[in-house]
């Protein structure tokens, strides 16, 4: 395996000879280019340290799921390494789903490993201490500190695990719905799910399947939660096997 930078630095990936088709690998939220690998064992894999993961340097702005899907296209074009089968588990699949929509001739296929599509319920307002010294915080009558020290209190354990730009990043793709662009993708997509995933219930697969062209296979596995790839990767391996001999036919004239 090899580890090399794209883009001028701003990108770092692990190379791993194995099977073409070229896979690429898009972690999680809090991840590295590491995780995936051990399921994605035998294939050709590239697999990415997002910006502000592992040794990739934060993004400039605070980017949603199609800004990082710009970066990692301007990767695959410039490393030459198109047209990939996309493999993106949680936040990657999320990165994964607008790749393939919006850089269409850079994927010929996309496995998404419990990726939170959409919000399962509306969002709540927060806890009530938290909503009074936010408030008084807009009011100036709080320093900033005392409401950093509440969203320290009550924000989920990504929120807390991160500061500056990749706060901001997080609280926009938690925002984000996703089913515009998986109506637009026209590549074969596999579905691998925990049935027990509490970051991704197991429900969005039931209402992801329609609304893509062409799904090539869907697993929603007994007894797994989030992190499924881990568990079970023969799981893993087996959809995505599927989705590439899917894109070979597609590609037979």
């Amino acid at each position: 395996m090899t580890l090399r930078t794209h883009l001028d630095g701003s990108i770092f990936a692990e190379h791993v000879p194995g099977r073409a088709p070229t896979v690429l690998a898009l972690h999680g939220w809090g991840r590295t280019r590491a995780d995936l690998l051990d399921a994605l064992d035998g294939h050709d894999v590239v697999s990415v340290d997002l910006p502000g993961f592992g040794a990739s340097p934060e993004p400039p702005d605070a980017w949603g799921a199609e800004g990082y899907a710009r970066r990692v296209a301007a990767m695959i074009e410039e490393g030459g390494l198109g047209p990939v089968v996309v493999v993106g588990h949680s936040f990657g699949g999320r990165v994964g789903v607008h790749l393939a929509a919006d850089h269409p001739h850079l994927v010929r296929g996309l496995v998404l490993v419990g990726t939170p599509l959409w919000r399962s319920a509306p969002p709540g307002r927060g806890p009530l201490p938290y909503r009074v010294v936010r408030r008084l915080r807009r009011m100036r009558l709080v320093p900033e500190s005392t409401l950093e020290s509440m969203r320290h209190r009550y924000g989920s354990a990504d929120y807390r695990a991160v500061e500056g730009v990749m706060r901001d990043v997080l609280v926009t793709v938690v925002n984000e719905d996703y089913r515009p662009q998986l109506g637009r993708i026209g590549v074969p997509v596999g579905f691998v799910w925990g049935a027990d995933d509490t970051a991704a219930p197991a429900q969005l697969v039931d209402e992801a399947v329609p609304l893509v062209a062409q799904c090539a296979g869907s697993d929603v596995v007994p007894g797994a939660g989030h992190d499924v790839h881990r568990s079970h990767p023969e799981r893993l391996r087996a959809v995505l096997d599927t989705v590439i001999d899917a894109a070979e036919t597609e590609a037979t004239p």
